[in-house]
Parts: C-alpha cells; sequence; structure tokens
C-alpha cells in the first residue's frame, strides 16, 4: 500500500471531515482515510495500481477544500 499525506487548509468543521472521508473512500484502490481535524491533513492508504495521490488531490479540491501539500510514501519493496 502506498501511503499519502495531503496538507489542507484550515478545517473548519467536523463535517467537512466526514465530506471529505466519505469522498475518499468511494476513490477506486483506498483502503483506508483518516482526517485529521485539529492538523487539517489528511491520511489516505491506496492501491498505486488503481489511482494516485495527486488523483485523490484533485478529488480534495473538487470539494472545495485547498490541498497546500502532497507527501507520497511508497511501499517497501
Amino acid at each position: 500500500m502506498t501511503k499519502a499525506i495531503l496538507q489542507l487548509g484550515a478545517l473548519t468543521c467536523p463535517s467537512c471531515m466526514q465530506k471529505i472521508q466519505g469522498a475518499l473512500e468511494k476513490q477506486a484502490g483506498v483502503e483506508k482515510v483518516k482526517v485529521l481535524f485539529n492538523a487539517s491533513k489528511v491520511k489516505i492508504e491506496f492501491d498505486d495500481t488503481a489511482n494516485t495521490a495527486d488523483a485523490l488531490a484533485q478529488v480534495v479540491k473538487n470539494l472545495g477544500y485547498e490541498v497546500q501539500s502532497v507527501k507520497v510514501k511508497q511501499p517497501a519493496k
């Protein structure tokens, strides 16, 4: 599993967390999503043969949230 961390602009309400998490969980290859409200980060574990970190960041952007950075950690082979 590939891991990505999306640094977001400030999240203002708990419903934002649920909206982001729900949208990402529906994406192909996504195994796990954790939204860290206070840190304004989203941690995602996904299959990189089915999706990309940039495409997942775009899903969040399409919801109207600012994605400030995307960090990807490839699995050890």
